[in-house]
């Protein structure tokens, strides 16, 4: 605990990337924050407990998930108002990417307590940096919905997407994912599926959608582990094309309004995809609802 002048200072928190694989990736700045901070907030303490003892660090663990996070929030909070200093880890990679995190982060920093990203390993970085897929613009959209059907409205509300799109996959869903996107994008639409990153068995396979499908489909012994699948975004269309993306944007429109989504929410989808101002697309769904 730090005092000056009688009053208390609040801590710091260290929002601290791990390693998503191999050990070897984490940085001497977040080993030498993890030994000297007051306590650890990990997303499961039993994962967490063996990789700071790995790296010979013996640390009080505070569990920190999505079922927990509002109430321990307030926690940490007030260990952090009388001064003493927090590290924020997930499983595995940076905190807060598909990650437990931000209801805490949000709150310190509504609070004006200070909180300090160490960065380091991220699955959706690595992946992207060795894909060969566009990286000067992407959308990371973090796992698609479980079912098939919310599955495929997501997907056809992307397909003209003209960034690179970055999704997460479990194994158990990986080709209904693959099937999914070839409804909604087509066969030839350019993928490339990361596995295991960092770790002994890292692969990339690239190609069409249809020829990734098929060789997840004829390799079953290769579904397993964890997946990024990055797809090629849609090509650029030109003004002349500005009759044909209207047509397209009210197909994706007739799919929402099958799915009984309300106009409100169509119109809002709609406009973050194009870009285009949300009030004449609110009165295009009314219309094509009608």
């Amino acid at each position: 605990m730090t005092l000056q002048n009688q009053t208390q200072i609040s801590g710091t928190l260290y929002v601290v990337a791990t390693p998503i694989g191999n050990l070897g990736d984490i940085t001497r700045r977040a080993v030498e924050t993890l030994e000297k901070v007051d306590w650890v907030a990990a997303e499961d303490t039993r994962h967490s407990k063996p990789l700071l003892h790995s790296l010979g660090i013996n640390q009080t663990l505070i569990s920190l998930h999505e079922h927990n996070e509002q109430q321990r929030s307030e926690q940490l909070l007030e260990k952090l108002k009388n001064g003493e200093d927090g590290a924020l880890i997930s499983d595995a990679g940076t905190p807060l990417i598909n990650d437990p995190g931000y209801f805490l982060v949000k709150l310190l920093r509504d609070e004006g307590i200070r909180v300090v990203p160490l960065p380091g390993p991220s699955a959706v970085i690595a992946a992207l940096s060795a894909a060969g897929l566009p990286t000067d613009r992407f959308t990371y959209e973090g796992f698609l919905p479980a079912r098939g059907n919310k599955r495929l409205l997501v997907l056809q509300g992307l397909a003209t997407e003209v960034r690179t799109l970055v999704f997460y996959e479990s194994p158990h869903r990986l080709i209904d994912c693959l099937e999914s996107m070839l409804t909604a994008f087509g066969d030839e639409r350019e993928i490339v599926v990361a596995r295991e990153l960092t770790k002994k068995f890292e692969q990339f396979v690239s190609g069409s959608l249809q020829e990734v499908r098929r060789y997840f489909t004829d390799h079953s012994d290769k579904v397993r582990g964890e997946f990024v699948l990055m797809l090629k975004g849609a090509p650029i269309k030109s003004s002349e094309d500005g009759e044909a993306a209207l047509i397209e944007q009210d197909k994706m429109i007739k799919v929402m309004l099958k799915q009984s989504l309300p106009v409100k929410q169509i119109s809002e989808i709609i406009a973050e995809l194009t870009g285009e101002k949300k009030k004449p697309i609110y009165q295009r769904v009314l219309e094509l609802k009608e």
